[in-house]
């Protein structure tokens, strides 16, 4: 079958339009992503201080690295803290989209739960630096009035990491739960409506019919707060700078001190190019587990 002239130049424009379209988008794909990404992965193998050129020393860095205990700890903490975070922020989020979507439809509400968003990472972190301060801060003034002790929320090993992962879920949870909201939206209401009549409980209708409808959404949702809270950074730095006894250097953390604290630019690359290889596993692995490609429904 021969395609008309014209319409073949028809199909050239828009390809032409198209490609003007996407041009912005792919120089700034090209320029701060995929140029930098490169870039890294090229000062990994290279010892560069910023003031003299960079010197190809191979390996050296990655051997470092996997020698050097406080990576080791600083991924240690940054688990702890996405397990928390992930945990906390996951369920919070879900009960508060299934409320939204089975008790109300009120926009209002919906906006009241995003407002905390909204927020940039800094101000919150300040704004709970404020708050939860031992002395002066209105949430340990609560507990004093109510006979307890007050807690150093942020200057204890023990609470500092829980504490800097509730600031987060915090911010968070709110545009979690609006995401699995609109997953919940896709669901058809005349399976619940057929469930009503069989006399199953809202308990029985959503582990039987939410979760397994919801699977793909959720999966997607975990896939990207997993991939964020590895690379919690701006609260940290905020709120305990590391401390209290490194009890809070997340991994984030520790490659922007050897970058901009040490000038160890190769060094850091190599801890930057191991939490991309990190989060690239553990997202192939969740994108399997829980077949985020796939749905449940007919």
């Amino acid at each position: 079958m021969t395609i008309p002239s014209g319409r073949r130049a028809e199909n050239r424009g828009d390809g032409r339009l198209a490609a003007v379209f996407v041009a912005p988008a792919l120089l700034g794909y090209t320029v701060f992503l995929l140029w930098p990404t490169l870039r890294g992965i090229y000062l990994s193998f290279t010892r560069f201080n910023l003031l003299t050129p960079a010197e190809w020393v191979g390996l050296d860095n990655y051997v470092r690295m996997v020698h050097d205990p406080i990576f080791w700890d600083s991924l240690r903490i940054t688990v702890v803290y996405v397990v928390i975070n992930i945990g906390v922020q996951t369920v919070s989020a879900l009960a508060v989209a299934v409320l939204l979507q089975r008790l109300t439809q009120s926009s209002v509400l919906r906006g009241i739960v995003l407002t905390p968003y909204l927020m940039s990472n800094v101000v919150a972190g300040i704004v709970w630096l404020w708050i939860l301060d031992t002395r002066l801060g209105i949430g340990n003034e609560i507990l004093a009035a109510l006979g307890l002790d007050r807690v150093p929320f942020l200057a204890d090993e023990t609470w500092a990491v829980p504490t800097i992962a509730l600031i987060n879920v915090w911010r968070h949870v709110g545009y979690t739960a609006l995401l699995l909201f609109a997953g919940l939206q896709a669901i058809p209401n005349d399976m619940y409506e057929a469930a009503k009549v069989d006399g199953a409980s809202e308990w029985r209708m959503f582990w039987r019919i939410t979760m397994p409808l919801l699977r793909p959404v959720l999966a997607v949702v975990l896939i990207m707060t997993v991939i964020g809270s590895f690379q919690v950074f701006d609260t940290v730095a905020v709120t305990t700078a590391g401390g209290p006894a490194n009890a809070t250097n997340v991994l984030q953390f520790y490659i922007y001190g050897a970058a901009f604290g040490r000038f160890q630019f190769g060094y850091a690359s190599a801890m930057s190019v191991a939490l991309l290889v990190v989060l690239s596993a553990i997202t192939f692995v969740q994108y399997r587990l829980t077949r985020a490609g796939r749905t449940d429904l007919g």
